[in-house]
């Protein structure tokens, strides 16, 4: 094709949309509202996992120490801890430490009843991290085979009921998106559909009198590429919007950010390039592809 006839072409799909501005509006709106629906999705399903996996890098293991470990002996179980693949913190916690910390709890009343105790009962013991919560059963047996480990304390019954949120939030927000992205393609190939219907005759009269299917595609093509571009600017707007305020909303007290693990969420501007580009590519996809399918069906005389 020559690059005359397709500037004229292109001249046309946006000549097309200003004689078919209902139509034309009307698929913008639905092509808004559907991009709206999935990209809400995902972003919550995002910040929700990012949350759990907040919660889950907080819980802390308790490696007890033996008593009368030597200082030596205490080092290369610290090391030892370090090196292990799902471990990402190791803090030494001395009993003089954890003496004075139970100490600043205690009423005055509860210190009287120790004040006679001459030697600290606590025992020295390292507070780590894991890295993945799911691996946290075999991490612990890990750790409980090292020399001068006495026990290992740790949260298991919590670290599953999070695995089981995060797998139940995982697969409802899945079958979620999935459905939206269903449901949208089906509404705007629809719309697209009544469009083109519209233009019925225009088609069959273009393609009687020796036009090729390119020819007729293109200029639909173009409508459809500028609705989805359109839409998504209008979409990824909204989502900026809301997002943030949302997200000042929760930051301005910090106590409920804390409370709830909301201090997760991620501020809008560190996804922004990645979320406009994924409206840019759904917007184009679901409306300049699905004219052109839509259109297909007319091509046929």
């Amino acid at each position: 094709m020559r690059l005359n006839s397709f500037k004229y072409l292109v001249k046309q799909g946006f000549a097309g949309l200003w004689f078919n501005r209902v139509n034309s509006f009307a698929s913008l709106c639905i092509m808004t509202i559907s991009l709206l629906m999935v990209g809400v999705s995902v972003l919550v399903s995002i910040n929700v996992n990012n949350m759990i996996g907040a919660i889950e890098s907080r819980n802390e293991v308790i490696v007890v120490i033996e008593d009368g470990v030597p200082e030596n002996n205490l080092t290369l179980l610290g090391d030892q801890l370090s090196s292990n693949r799902n471990v990402s913190e190791v803090r030494f916690y001395s009993r003089d430490e954890a003496w004075a910390d139970m100490q600043a709890d205690m009423s005055e009343d509860e210190k009287a009843l120790f004040q006679y105790m001459s030697k600290n009962p606590l025992p020295d013991c390292y507070r780590i991290r894991v890295k993945d919560i799911t691996e946290l059963s075999e991490t612990v047996g890990e750790i409980s085979q090292l020399a001068s480990v006495e026990e290992v304390q740790s949260p298991n019954d919590f670290a599953n009921i999070l695995i089981s949120i995060r797998n139940v939030c995982a697969i409802l927000f899945s079958a979620v998106t999935l459905s939206l992205i269903v449901v949208c393609f089906v509404i705007i190939s629809n719309s697209t559909r009544s469009s083109v219907y519209a233009r019925r005759r225009e088609i069959s009269i273009m393609r009687y009198v020796g036009a090729s299917k390119s020819f007729v595609e293109i200029p639909f093509f173009v409508e459809g590429l500028v609705i989805g571009i359109v839409s998504a600017a209008i979409a990824f707007g909204l989502t900026w919007f809301a997002y943030n305020e949302i997200f000042n909303m929760f930051s301005s007290d910090v106590n409920m950010l804390s409370i709830f693990g909301l201090t997760a969420i991620i501020p809008f501007e560190s996804i922004a390039v990645r979320t406009a580009i994924a409206y840019a590519a759904c917007g184009i996809i679901l409306s300049a592809v699905g004219t052109v399918i839509s259109t297909r069906k007319h091509l046929k005389v």
